[in-house]
Order: C-alpha cells, then structure tokens, then sequence
C-alpha cells in the first residue's frame, strides 16, 4: 500500500512580506528561478532558455469584473457576490454574509443588475439568476457593476485593473487570473516569434477553488471542483507537430497543465477537448502533455503546490526554500519558476 499523503506535507512559512502587494513594471522584469540548476534570472531572458521548435501553451482567459456589491431588496442589508461560474442562466457564486439567504430573495446591484436567489447557501456558496436583462447586455452591465477580484492576501488597491489581465486575454470567464501569464509582454511575444518558439491557448476559466488551501487531513480526500475547458484544434494539431519533431511543450501555467493533461487519450496524445474537468494533479502523477511548466509561488497547502510537487519531486521544498532565501516575491503578482518534468 502506497504512501497515504497529508495536507500538511505541502505546508511552508510564508511570511507576509514575501508575498507580493503589486505587480513589478515591466511585466516582464518579474524574476524568474530556473529550477534545473537554481540559477536566477528575469522573464525576459524565457525566449532564450528555451529551443526554436518548442511550444509555450498559454491560458488566454480573461478576468470577470465579478465581484458584485449590492443589496438585499427586501431589507437592503449590504451584500456581496462574487461570480465563479455559469451554466445557462444559473451562476454559482460565493455570497456574503450568507447568513440569513435564502431561495427567492432579490438582490439589487449597480447598473440596474437584478438577481433572484435559486438555492440555499452552503459554505457560502449559492446560486442566483439575473432578471430582466438581456443576454446580449448582460456581461457589459457586469463589468460596469463590479470590480475585478483580487486574491484577498493582495491588500493593496490595484491602479490599472489591467495588470490582473494577461496581454493575450480573450473571452471573459475566469473569478481569477492565470496568473504564470501576467509576465508575458508583448517584447516577450515578439521574442519567442522571433526564435521559432511556438504560441497556442487553451482557455481555462478559472474558480476560486484552484487556490483554496486544501481543508481535508489527506489530499486524496481533497475534492476538487469542476472548471471549464477548451483546447481547441488548432492547440491540439501544435501539441502532436511539436511532439513529433522532439520539442518541448510547456504549460503556462497549472491551469494549462490541467488543461492540457484532461484532454489526453489513451495513446497519449493532446485531442480537441470542450468540456469540465476536476483533474487533481498530485505526486506519483505521470504526465504525458507537457515536458514543463512555467508557474508562480504558490499558496501554502494549496493543490497548486501539490500540482507543483508532482512536477518536481521532493525537490520542491529546496526550490521554494531557495526562492524565499533569495527574496522572491510569492503569489499571484509574484516572481515565477520554470520547472521541467523529471521523467524516470
């Protein structure tokens, strides 16, 4: 019988002041810790350690204005909602405080935004449904009535909400940004063109529960929730030519490595992929999308971390030990590491 893996294994001191209140300028000055020889560099140099022939796949979501403050109509107690996902007109949310909400209380919002409550809340979360609006309006009037939602370790008001966007972002969907892609800029992008370093997506929308700290004792008794997926053709085509040709594939990302990992067939190969996933990637995992990853300094007991040690090996605590013993800056407007998948 295999090892039984405790939460606590995936712990690590953090302190506060190693965890970054602002995003470094230029995006790309980020540094950036190779973990194959621990050697320290900055973004900018990613299109030089890699080969002309290798692939970058990148999370180009974007981040929903989706957190929500508002009123209960009935009472008009304050109230605040923040969106995670949809399926048809139903939105899952966390909403607080969620004491006293129950099915059937309206909700009122800026910009004219009305919404019903369907169900009950339970560890906060509920699901509501907007009224009176039309679908082809409805996602404007949210960005109009909410703010982009930082993490709540990020105390510090952001001045240009879009820096907690990637410059590559499209379709609107995420709670959170992918946040290994806030150090690409466009010099960057023209980097990576230049040497013949391929670019594709995958679209990941990212909810809250990829960064939640893991509550459960043991991580196999970790429940991951669903997130949607696509990997487009086009993506899945630059996968197997890269294979093919001996190139590394690597994620930008864990949720690129979710993604990409989720849309593997039985032979091992990348397909066309829309649909949810609650991959949870932990050690003894054997990866067969990617060769390595690019990806920030995670949360402390979070499946991040674990998805990183699944990566990595043991090794992982003398990585982040190194980084924390060389100041790197932690979290989502942190520093980041590339890291390549030890292969037996």
């Amino acid at each position: 019988m295999g090892h039984r893996m405790r939460t606590a294994e995936f712990f690590y001191d953090l302190p506060d002041a190693a965890i970054a209140q602002t995003p470094v300028e230029p995006r790309h000055a980020a540094r950036l810790l190779d973990t194959r020889d621990l050697t320290d560099h900055v973004f900018s140099e990613v299109p030089a350690m890699l080969d002309g022939g290798d692939l970058l796949v990148v999370n180009r979501t974007r981040v929903r204005a989706a957190r929500l403050r508002g009123t209960k109509a009935e009472s008009g107690g304050s109230v605040e909602v923040l969106l995670l996902s949809r399926e048809e007109a139903i939105w899952e949310t966390l909403i607080r405080p969620a004491r006293r909400i129950r099915p059937g209380q309206h909700l009122a919002f800026p910009e004219g935004l009305q919404a019903v409550v369907h169900s009950a809340p339970v560890e906060g979360r509920c699901t509501i449904e907007f009224l009176d609006v039309d679908e082809s309006q409805l996602e404007s009037l949210i960005e109009g009535a909410g703010e982009v939602p930082l993490p709540p370790y990020i105390r510090t008001p952001l001045q240009d909400p879009g820096r907690y966007q990637t410059v590559y972002a499209g379709e609107l969907g995420s709670a959170a940004a992918p946040t290994a892609g806030l150090h690409f800029s466009e010099r960057v992008l023209e980097d990576l063109n230049r040497r013949g370093i391929g670019l594709a997506y995958v679209d990941l929308r990212v909810g809250l529960d990829t960064f939640r700290p893991i509550s459960t004792d043991g991580i196999d008794d970790h429940h991951m929730h669903s997130e949607r997926v696509t990997v487009p053709e086009a993506t899945s085509a630059a996968v197997g030519a890269t294979r093919r040709r001996g190139g590394r594939v690597v994620a930008v990302g864990t949720t690129v490595v979710r993604s990409l990992e989720s849309a593997v067939d039985r032979d091992g190969r990348v397909r066309p992929f829309d649909g949810l996933t609650d991959l949870f990637i932990k050690p003894g995992y054997s990866f067969r999308a990617i060769d390595g990853v690019i990806t920030n300094f995670h949360v402390p007991g979070s499946t991040l971390v674990v998805l990183v040690a699944a990566v990595l090996g043991d090794r992982w605590r003398l990585v982040y030990e190194s980084a924390l013993a060389r100041g790197y800056r932690f979290l989502s407007f942190g520093d980041a590491m590339y890291a390549e998948v030890e292969r037996g």
